[in-house]
C-alpha cells in the first residue's frame, strides 16, 4: 500500500471516529432532555384529554382546565395558591435582605474566619431537608411558637437565606474593593457608602437570590408539612396537592391543568427576561 493509501485511510478512519463520537454526544445530550422535558410535556398533553389514567379515550377535551372553576376546587385551590404565594413573598423578601447583609459581613472579614462561616453557611443546603424540617419542628415545640403562618415564614427563610448568600458572594468576590475606601475618603459615611456604591454593584445577584429564594419557597413541601401543624387548616399549594392525592385516591384531571398553566406561565416569564437581556446586547445602529 502506498503512503498516499495509508494517509486517505487514516483520514477516513479519523472522520468516521470523529463522525461516532458526535454521534454519541449527541446522543446523550438527547437522552437527558428527554428526561428533563418529556414528563412535563406529558403533563400538558395530558391536560387536554381530562383523565388521570393517562389515556386518550375520552378524547381531546377543555374539561380538566374548566373544573379549575367549579366551586368544589376553586375555593381551596384559590386559597392555597394565596398562601404559597403570600408565604413566598414574605420569606424570600426577608431572607433576601438578611442574605445580603450576612454576604458583605461575611465578605469584610478575613480569610480565615470567612472560610469558616462560609463552610457553615452551607450547612443548611447539602443537609438533608427532612432533618432541617425536623430540627426546625423541635426548635419550634422548644420555643413555643404557635403554629401557623409564623412558623412556616420562619422556617422558609432558614433554609432560604443561605442560598441568597451564596448568590450574593460571587458579586462581592468580583467587586473592587477600592471603590468602598474611595466613597469613605470622599466622605460618605459606611451606610451611605453601603447603599450608593455596594449595593448598585451587587443587585444582580440580590435580584437572583431573590428569585431563587422565591422559587425555592414556592416549591417546598418537606417542611411546610412538618410545621404548618395539624389544626390551623394551612396549606400551600404542596402540601394540598399531596392532601388531595391521599382522600381522592389519586390527582383529579383538573391538577393536569394547574400543572400546565404553571409550566406555561414560568415558561413565558422566562422568555421575557431573555428576550429583555437579548434586547440590552443588540448594539444601538443609531449609536
Amino acid at each position: 500500500m502506498s503512503l498516499d493509501n495509508k494517509t486517505l485511510t487514516m483520514q477516513k478512519s479519523s472522520v468516521k471516529d470523529k463522525n461516532i463520537k458526535k454521534l454519541c454526544e449527541n446522543g446523550y445530550i438527547l437522552v437527558i432532555l428527554l428526561l428533563l422535558y418529556l414528563p412535563i410535556i406529558l403533563i400538558i398533553i395530558f391536560s387536554f384529554f381530562n383523565t388521570s389514567a393517562f389515556s386518550f379515550r375520552k378524547g381531546f377535551s377543555f374539561d380538566s382546565y374548566a373544573s379549575i372553576f367549579d366551586p368544589n376546587n376553586s375555593a381551596k385551590l384559590t386559597e392555597s395558591i394565596k398562601n404559597t404565594i403570600v408565604i413566598a413573598v414574605i420569606s424570600a423578601v426577608i431572607a433576601t435582605l438578611l442574605g445580603t447583609i450576612a454576604a458583605i459581613g461575611i465578605f469584610s472579614m478575613k480569610k480565615r474566619t470567612r472560610r469558616i462561616v462560609e463552610n457553615a453557611n452551607q450547612l443548611p443546603i447539602i443537609n438533608s431537608e427532612i432533618v432541617v424540617a425536623v430540627s426546625l419542628m423541635l426548635f419550634f415545640v422548644t420555643l413555643r411558637i404557635p403554629e401557623g403562618y409564623m412558623r412556616l415564614i420562619i422556617g422558609h427563610i432558614s433554609f432560604c437565606a443561605p442560598y441568597v448568600v451564596l448568590s450574593v458572594m460571587p458579586r462581592l468576590m468580583q467587586m473592587d474593593s477600592n471603590i468602598y475606601e474611595a466613597a469613605l475618603d470622599l466622605g460618605a459615611n459606611p451606610f451611605r457608602a453601603m447603599c450608593r456604591v455596594i449595593i448598585p454593584i451587587i443587585l444582580p445577584g440580590i435580584l437572583s437570590g431573590f428569585v431563587m429564594a422565591f422559587t425555592i419557597s414556592l416549591d417546598d413541601f418537606i417542611i411546610t408539612q412538618l410545621n404548618k401543624g395539624s389544626t390551623t387548616g394551612i396549606d400551600t399549594l404542596s402540601t394540598y396537592i399531596y392532601s388531595t392525592q391521599h382522600t381522592a385516591g389519586g390527582l383529579k384531571p383538573y391538577w393536569f391543568a394547574v400543572f400546565s398553566i404553571i409550566i406555561v406561565v414560568m415558561i413565558g416569564v422566562l422568555l421575557l427576561i431573555n428576550l429583555r437581556k437579548y434586547r440590552k446586547n443588540i448594539p444601538n445602529k443609531d449609536a
